[in-house]
């Protein structure tokens, strides 16, 4: 399988190019870097210490040669390579967070086109724990105060992370009710007693920490906590590797990790 990856000189891309260049099944192809990076023009395995032969380009067009592209970037830049990749027939993966209503209706279109998986987090761990959330949230109801709290490293941009959102959206799935609907963000101040069937929100930044996720369910007399705690990007990268897998028998269709892990 042929692989694109976007974003390859940051972080979680050299993690990708490091799990797709381990895979037996699968060739780096593409290697996307927004326009100005000093990558541009470099050997996407350089800091490997080895060549590839593939350089890093801001061509969208390149992705011609692609069967499937990774992409771990910033809404607008993952919204301009949906175009090229439908305009290809390449299939994408889709770590990307922080899109409103309007980017996410545009990533279910393409879906239409090509086969999609989206998921706010890749990670084996973390959809297992939505898993878990969801028998959580149908046998307690709305009769526990649900709380979801989210720590990640100081360069992260958006609050809620996408995951936090999603592990909400889970809860709220269960008790039948739409999140935006239920959900409180970020107290501050005298806010009055705690609503009944809400869902609260809280977010801390500092350091490097990868992520951790916990969502308290507070009922009388007892607490339960479901916590996930991120130690390495490596997580992320292999559960993208299994879901660009997954999407090699997917002409079209929108999916997202409990498909891909077959946990629905």
């Amino acid at each position: 399988m042929r692989i694109a990856i976007a974003g390859a000189s940051g972080r979680m891309g050299r993690m990708l190019i490091e799990a797709v260049t381990a895979a037996p099944d699968m060739t780096l192809t593409v290697a996307l870097g927004h326009a100005g990076s000093k990558s541009i023009g470099t050997d996407a395995t350089a800091f490997t210490g080895r060549d590839s032969g593939v350089i890093v380009t801001s061509d969208l067009d390149a992705l011609a040669n692609a069967d499937c592209l990774i992409d771990f970037t910033r809404p607008q830049a993952t919204l301009d390579h949906l175009d090229a990749c439908a305009r290809h027939g390449v299939k994408l993966v889709i770590g990307t967070t922080g899109f409103d209503e309007a980017g996410k209706a545009a990533i279910a279109k393409a879906g239409e086109q090509v086969g999609v998986v989206f998921a706010p987090n890749m990670s084996i761990g973390v959809n297992v724990t939505l898993k878990l959330l969801d028998i959580a949230a149908r046998i307690l109801k709305d009769d526990y105060d649900v709380e979801v709290f989210d720590l990640h490293h100081k360069h992260k941009v958006d609050a809620p992370s996408g995951t936090a959102l999603k592990m909400g959206e889970t809860v709220a799935d269960a008790w039948g009710k739409p999140l935006a609907d239920v959900a409180t963000w970020a107290r501050h101040g005298d806010t009055g007693a705690r609503q009944a069937g809400t869902i609260g929100f809280s977010a801390a930044r500092g350091g490097d920490v990868v992520g951790d996720h916990t969502v308290f369910f507070c009922g009388p007399g007892e607490r339960i906590e479901v916590t996930h705690r991120s130690s390495s990007r490596a997580t992320y990268a292999e559960g993208s590797v299994r879901a660009a897998r997954f999407l090699a028998d997917q002409a079209t269709g929108l999916f997202d990790m409990q498909d891909v892990l077959g946990l629905k």
